[in-house]
């Protein structure tokens, strides 16, 4: 008899409920679940090719030469035990780094940040929070207080005016796209659009703002300075709510429409028409994405935009608001329950005393590392200057995801140790010493933060494949096996969350009882009988005083421009048939070849037509690609999409130049040349995948030790010093 099992897309961050139908112990069908706003995009109702794709890994797996050798759990768990007590005891916990992903549940985020600093002795972890919205996350702690979405993604659809900055909804969240900002537009809500790129919700627009790359806090600026020297500010929201509004005053107002426009290319009209149209509703909403944090000046950029909401009290209020638009399914969870090196859960500082206290009194620990540990940004690459000596990465794929890539490969190939923890046999995975295999969504339980702070269940429908395991379970085993088992009594992920709600005060009135049945609760949630908040911040901003803070910020240029020998700028951004590095995407077949979108004046000047291969070039690393001919771009701008296609990985392009404070790198902008070349892009299409058996050889690791042997030069390794 078929069972209907009610629980949450893995993909995007906009939380989409599903029903997983069972039949025989396997997924049948996949359905949206509800009787009112169902949906599910595409890779949603694709669901099932993630679950029972040929290439999950089904077994631990421990580096043999250029092969992998199956091993049992007791074996592969016995070697991790070992070599990480050992690299410990001989170098130190800080020579280690830990990824967790922003893909795991509550619960799993829980007990792998709990591990590496009650077990480990250390603050080295991180999750892919870093290289999204870290940004976001200072830049509104510093202003606001919280680094959360300030109202729900509901409200959207109800906005009078909604300005969307470096971010591409349609691909990004496809829900949040469809049935809340088409939705808006529909009953008259006016769209500003900030983006180098004319994206489908750029057509859309009032007011398009399409920028030269890396010039946003010059637009943002001019617009906080038309809004004051127009009066179109809330003086009384001003007065009795922030500080630091004189400062701002100041600092904006050599930042003229015209002066912008010489700077970022875009028209002093547009600008002035984006600001009075923005200021003139008492009822707008800034969404931002990646576009607006890859950069040097990530933090700036969000600041700027910060400063827009609190000059014009969009904020406090339903239907306005901050709303950093997270990426994927839980990277909000990722950062609020505490894998990061700096923040214990619920944004606890590590290096707060009474913080500290707590969470020793509550796992029964002596002492928890005090000092904020390296970022991903920092001890990926701390490898090749002898500071790292061993990774455990867990549901992460640096080998594609992270910048410089071919500098982050080769500290993969040169790390003393490295284990990852895995649904697939990932380009990171090929680097591995030891191999454990994690099971997907379908397969166990926990919770999720959706984008808008709401908390929902995951439910488990089938067994796991093979012989893998719950991350967390895999990381309680691990625990046991170095002598912490006591720290680490749990039987079931309910087990463990109500330890969360225990930690967090925001979830504390949050139980997998009143998650039943696709319900949703929005935290902070303080005790079970409250609904959960809808629209923060209504009295006061969670500040010393109560009070937000206006931040003003400074023009700084990218880390490159084009010049003579590398004249085009390069910008990235996510794709719709992918899904970051199609991990958990689309299978392979369907992906297509890799991109680049180029300007017909600048394909026109090279020769190209529509589908000639193309090779880019920058001061890292070169790739294939096929040439896209589009008026999207503008001239002597590229797009490339971020996603996983063999050898054509776009980030051997992109820098690894850190955002000062995010340490965030600035995937936005790098400066390349294009060459035409006759061999066509790799695509995955050509040639069906094939289920990986133990004893396949791998070439990564080998082959990125040959060039290092070889005395081979890792381009532009050196062009950018990592600082602590």
């Amino acid at each position: 008899m078929a069972k209907q099992v009610v629980t949450v897309c893995p993909y995007c961050g906009a939380g989409c409920l599903m029903t997983l139908t069972v039949e025989a112990g396997k997924i049948k069908k996949v359905s949206p679940f509800g009787k009112g706003d169902r949906f599910l995009c595409a890779k949603g109702k694709k669901i099932m090719d993630f679950v029972y794709s040929p290439l999950r890994l089904d077994a631990p797996l421990v580096r043999q030469g250029d092969t992998f050798k199956r091993v049992s759990w007791g074996e592969a768990l016995d070697i991790v035990a070992s070599r990480l007590s050992e690299i410990k005891d001989k170098y130190g916990p800080d020579s280690i780094g830990f990824m967790g992903s922003g893909c795991f549940t509550n619960e799993e985020l829980y007990i792998y940040q709990k591990f590496v600093r009650a077990v480990m002795g250390t603050n080295n972890i991180d999750s892919c929070a870093r290289i999204c919205h870290i940004p976001s996350l200072k830049a509104l702690m510093k202003s606001i207080g919280s680094a959360t979405m300030s109202n729900t993604m509901d409200e959207i659809s109800n906005t009078e005016v909604i300005f969307i900055a470096g971010y591409n909804p349609e691909v990004c969240h496809p829900r949040l796209y469809h049935r809340q900002i088409k939705a808006a537009k529909k009953k008259g809500s006016k769209i500003i659009v900030m983006d180098p790129r004319i994206t489908s919700v750029a057509e859309m627009a009032d007011v398009f703002l399409q920028l030269k790359p890396g010039t946003e806090v010059p637009i943002l600026n001019s617009m906080a300075n038309i809004i004051i020297q127009e009066d179109l500010v809330d003086e009384l929201f001003i007065q009795r709510r922030t500080e630091g509004y004189d400062e701002l005053k100041r600092q904006v107002e050599k930042y003229s429409p015209e002066y912008a426009a010489k700077i970022s290319d875009v028209p002093a009209m547009s600008i002035i028409a984006g600001a009075r149209l923005y200021a003139a509703s008492r009822n707008s909403v800034i969404l931002w994405g990646m576009g607006m944090t890859q950069h040097i000046c990530g933090v700036d950029n969000v600041s700027a935009l910060i400063n827009l909401a609190l000059l014009t009290g969009n904020i406090g209020r339903p239907n306005t608001g901050l709303s950093p638009v997270r990426g994927q399914n839980n990277v909000q969870g990722a950062s609020f329950i505490g894998a990061l090196p700096d923040v214990f859960p619920g944004y606890k500082q590590v290096t707060d005393p009474a913080a500290q206290e707590w969470f020793k009194s509550l796992w029964g620990v002596a002492s928890l590392p005090e000092e904020p540990g390296r970022t991903s940004t920092v001890f990926l690459p701390g490898v090749l200057e002898g500071k790292t000596k061993a990774l455990y990465i867990s549901g992460e794929n640096p080998a594609v995801s992270q910048a410089n890539l071919n500098l982050i490969r080769k500290a993969l190939a040169e790390v003393e140790f490295l284990v990852v923890q895995e649904v697939f046999m990932t380009e990171t995975a090929q680097f591995a010493d030891v191999i454990l295999p994690a099971c997907t969504f379908a397969e166990k339980g926990g919770t999720y933060i959706r984008l808008d702070r709401a908390v929902q269940l995951l439910n488990p429908a089938v067994s796991p494949a093979g012989e893998s395991l719950p991350d967390w379970k895999i990381i309680q085993m691990l625990a046991s096996k170095m002598g912490y088992g006591n720290l680490f009594p749990y039987h079931s992920e309910f087990d463990i969350h109500e330890e969360l709600r225990k930690a967090v005060p925001d979830l504390a009135g949050i139980t997998y009882e009143r998650l039943q049945d696709g319900n949703a609760i929005h935290m902070p949630c303080p005790d079970p009988s409250h609904p959960g908040v809808l629209v923060r911040y209504t009295d006061v901003f969670p500040r010393p005083g109560g009070r937000a803070l206006f931040v003003p910020v400074d023009f700084t240029p990218p880390a490159e421009s084009p010049d003579e020998e590398y004249p085009f700028t390069l910008t990235t951004g996510r794709d719709a048939r992918h899904f970051n590095t199609s991990t958990i995407a689309c299978p392979r077949e369907r992906a297509g070849r890799a991109y680049l979108e180029i300007h017909p004046q600048d394909a026109e000047a090279l020769g190209l037509s529509d589908g000639d291969a193309i090779e880019a070039v920058s001061r890292r690393g070169k790739v294939v690609l096929e040439a896209k001919i589009t008026e999207r771009v503008r001239p002597g701008v590229t797009f490339a999409p971020l996603r996983r296609c063999c050898e054509s990985s776009i980030n051997l392009l992109t820098g690894n130049a850190l955002d000062p404070v995010a340490k965030t790198p600035e995937y936005k902008v790098s400066a390349i040349k294009l060459n035409q070349v006759k061999q066509k892009p790799p695509c995955p299409s050509e040639g069906a995948p094939r289920a990986w058996a133990p004893g396949q050889p791998y070439r990564a690791r080998r082959h990125f030790r040959m060039q290092i042997a070889r005395g081979t030069r890792i381009s532009g390794s050196a062009k950018f010093r990592f600082s602590e």
